[in-house]
């Protein structure tokens, strides 16, 4: 059994210009970011290279659509190296754009053609969630198909990761929320995957340390914003790498399964899609088996929060709370009857994220954590 893999190169900077200074970023390069990401770190540099705004093509998560009208873009410059300066949107667009695009970017997703690298990818992170700077999984929405799938290949691993916490200064208060709750999910998910191992798991557990501890910090001080985070970035950007790399190796489970189905259909933010169905999924993992390794990661909680075991969810639910808000799906729009036809999809189109499930569920079973949620 593989116990881990790390295929990108870690560097750390402070700073986007000492990276610059370091990477000599120019001629040969293409810089795909957003414009409030260029102007404050990349513009004052004066760096000559292509710049590719992904906002210009679409908001929200990554869909096909908006990878095929990128990729006409940037066919228009020469670059053998993609310079990944963004969140998750940017970082999995990258992943898909650095390798050779057939007719259509869906048939990457529908698995008609498969990934083959053709360009360096260096991804910057400028969010503390997804982790996907040391992960091959790049997720995207076929809306034509209504689809939602991660792939997940050799091919789509970065060269270089690289982190600066100068970068998550300007998230905005949700953003910061959505995304560092996504990395406490996929370090737990990644701790409690049969794939496990004990080097993931030291990743895991640390991760959940850091992230709680900074939440803790950040409650303690008045809750979520700019000023009382600014002193614990650099700690949640390298608990997001931590997490990245767990989750890498060990693979998120039914959490993340099952937050495509209603992320997908009503345009959640990933973390927040997540953190939705995150304790319910818990509760259907306690109920089938309750002795084993989740017991480590509820007194994990518990310790954490100062309560008791019992009381783990309902006051995991209470503290996350006072960072990011969880809302029945009803009210994104949900209506009863698209709880069997979430359930369907999920065991239809997530089999790879099922599979690193702490139990496995049942359709059924599936289905009823959607109607709690409803």
């Amino acid at each position: 059994m593989q116990a881990l893999k790390l295929v990108p190169v870690i560097n750390y900077f402070d700073t986007f210009k000492e990276f610059n200074e370091e990477f000599k970023l120019g001629k040969g390069d293409i810089l795909v970011t957003n414009q409030w990401m260029y102007d404050p770190y990349v513009k004052p540099l004066g760096i000559d290279m292509p710049v590719i705004f992904q906002e210009k093509y679409g908001q929200g998560e990554p869909s096909d659509e908006m990878m095929d009208a990128m990729k006409k873009d940037m066919d228009k410059y020469e670059y053998g190296r993609i310079i990944a300066f963004g969140g998750g949107t940017i970082v999995d667009c990258c992943k898909v754009l650095a390798c050779e695009i057939p007719d259509k970017v869906a048939d990457l997703y529908t698995d008609k053609v498969a990934p083959k690298r053709i360009k360096k990818l260096v991804v910057v992170p400028t969010t503390c969630g997804t982790g996907s700077e040391v992960t091959n999984v790049a997720v995207a929405s076929v809306p034509s198909l209504n689809l939602k799938k991660g792939i997940a290949t050799e091919e789509t691993f970065a060269d270089i990761a690289v982190l600066i916490p100068e970068s998550l200064q300007g998230l905005p208060d949700k953003v910061f929320a959505t995304s560092s709750v996504d990395a406490l999910i996929h370090a737990v998910e990644s701790y409690l995957s049969p794939k496990a191992s004990p080097f993931t798991e030291m990743y895991s557990l640390e991760a959940i340390k850091m992230i709680m501890a900074g939440y803790k910090a950040i409650v303690a001080a008045g809750g979520n914003t700019k000023e009382n985070r600014a002193p614990f970035l650099k700690d949640f950007l390298i608990a997001s790498n931590y997490a990245g790399i767990a989750f890498g190796n060990a693979g998120c489970g039914a959490v993340h399964a099952l937050s495509y189905a209603h992320g997908g259909a009503f345009h959640i933010p990933h973390g927040e899609a997540n953190f939705i169905c995150f304790t319910e999924v818990f509760k259907m993992y306690m109920r089938k088996q309750p002795v084993g390794k989740i017991e480590a990661a509820n007194k994990i909680f518990a310790e954490a929060l100062g309560c008791d075991v019992a009381d783990v969810y309902t006051e995991l639910d209470k503290f996350l709370g006072k960072i990011l808000e969880k809302k029945p799906l009803q009210e994104f729009g949900m209506t009863e009857d698209q709880v069997a036809a979430f359930a369907k999809s999920t065991i239809t189109n997530q089999q790879r994220l099922l599979g690193n499930n702490y139990v496995p569920l049942t359709e059924e079973e599936i289905a009823e954590i959607f109607a709690n949620l409803y």
